[in-house]
């Protein structure tokens, strides 16, 4: 299918193919990112404002199209062109109003495909990142014109799944079914309700019949092993592309593990995140266990376990503390997990880490000889593997941390590396 052929938002302008001869060299010469949120309040958020920044440095002018009112300080400070829908994430939103906005958000539309009628051009790049929390399916209706130059970022696993997350949060068990398969079907899986699930199937019929089919420049994979889960949904996986979140070691200097005992979880404070897996280890494994995150089960969990240090949120510098006296990185994740930013950015600090069997990042740290892999649901294994770490001899630990921070860039990239690569991409779409 081309471009030519594509059903038309009434006064888009549509790109024509790449026509050009040798003569005229591609050239990227805007990129638009495309995100729910102005400000960071998630991994795709942080990611979508990063590239803003590292583009900018790089002299490409950059055009932010965000759901919210625009107001974030960061892209203020670059001096990026912000084009705001004026939009409140769903949870913000009254019942009625957040199931008809999330199903299709008219305004988003609108306003993309306004922008795109008065400033496209052969040279402009699209970048989706995060949509699902206010732009809605409805995005990739004001995308559809210009396909062959949009990227689109797989962050999670909304482009499949009706949750997102390949999860039955009923069951607490991933979930290998076919999305909105019989099986996906008759099965309550949401957080809520199963009303809420059928709202969820009914979104993403309705992104599949605008997302399915375009000619897309590329679906961007944080880790290669999204690959199945998306073909499951029926996305070509010649669009797919790895490329591995951007990551900064915690702490500058290596930590050095060989002398610390304090185990450490870094995350949202919930069950799906696998604190209370990881706590009750601890406690068979009679380790000091220091818990850096907010969350629903905190209190709770803070009374049932006097002994667990709940720190809440820490700001860099005084994670950087924390982790100088720690060991290893406990990342106990129940869903199967993309990606483990917090057990990247450890590695490169040298720490080792324990990583749940579902995360996509635990056999390539068993692999490299990092940190350690198992079911971490679990309570007597994953005590047996901190065990491991706690009883390992100072000069192998040591060796595993000084691997860590050499091998780090295996499971994660540089910013500058990160952006390289989405450089190459976006020249790609343009020739």
């Amino acid at each position: 299918m081309t471009t030519s052929n594509l059903p038309l938002i009434p006064g888009v302008r549509v790109a024509p193919n790449d026509h050009r001869g040798p003569d005229m060299a591609a050239r990227v010469e805007r990129v638009v990112i495309i995100n729910d949120a102005s400000t960071a309040w998630g991994g795709a958020t942080g990611l979508a404002l990063l590239s803003a920044e590292l583009l900018t440095a790089r002299g490409v002018p950059v055009t932010f199209v965000a759901g919210d009112k625009g107001d974030g300080e960061k892209l203020a400070e670059l001096g990026v062109e912000i084009v705001a829908v004026g939009g409140r994430g769903l949870v913000h939103q009254g019942k009625l109003k957040a199931m008809k906005t999330g199903l299709y958000n008219t305004a988003a539309r609108d306003r993309l495909a306004a922008w795109i009628r008065d400033n496209d051009g052969p040279g402009v790049v699209y970048h989706l990142h995060g949509w699902s929390k206010i732009l809605s399916p409805a995005i990739f209706d004001a995308l559809r014109p210009v396909a062959p130059r949009t990227v689109i970022h797989a962050h999670d696993f909304f482009l499949a799944c009706p949750n997102g997350g390949f999860m039955d949060y009923r069951h607490d068990q991933p979930c290998g079914r076919v999305p909105l398969g019989v099986d996906c079907l008759t099965t309550n899986c949401d957080k809520r309700t199963y009303g809420q699930k059928l709202w969820r199937v009914g979104r993403q019929k309705v992104l599949r019949a605008r997302f399915l089919g375009p000619p897309w420049a590329r679906i961007v994979m944080i880790h290669g092993r999204m690959a199945p889960y998306l073909e499951k949904a029926g996305i070509d996986p010649r669009l797919m592309f790895e490329l591995p979140n951007p990551t900064e070691p915690i702490c500058t200097d290596r930590v050095t593990v060989e002398t610390n005992r304090d185990f450490l979880f870094i995350g949202r404070v919930e069950a799906e995140k696998g604190i209370e897996d990881a706590i009750a280890a601890a406690r068979l494994a009679g380790v000091p266990l220091k818990v850096i995150g907010e969350g629903p089960l905190r209190m709770p969990l803070t009374r049932q376990y006097p002994e667990v240090d709940f720190l809440g949120w820490k700001s860099r510098e005084d994670m950087a503390g924390i982790l100088a006296g720690a060991r290893a990185l406990i990342m106990p994740s129940r869903y199967p997990e993309p990606y483990g930013l917090v057990a990247a950015e450890a590695a490169r600090s040298g720490l080792p880490v324990i990583l749940a069997q579902t995360a996509f990042l635990g056999p390539d740290f068993l692999r490299l000889g990092i940190g350690l892999c198992c079911d971490t649901r679990d309570p007597d294994r994953l005590a047996a593997a901190i065990a491991v770490i706690r009883d390992m001899e100072p000069a192998r630990i040591r060796e595993m941390s000084l691997r860590a921070r050499r091998e780090a860039d295996r499971v994660s990239t540089t910013p500058g590396a990160w952006i390289e690569g989405l450089m190459a991409q976006y020249t790609r779409t343009v020739r």
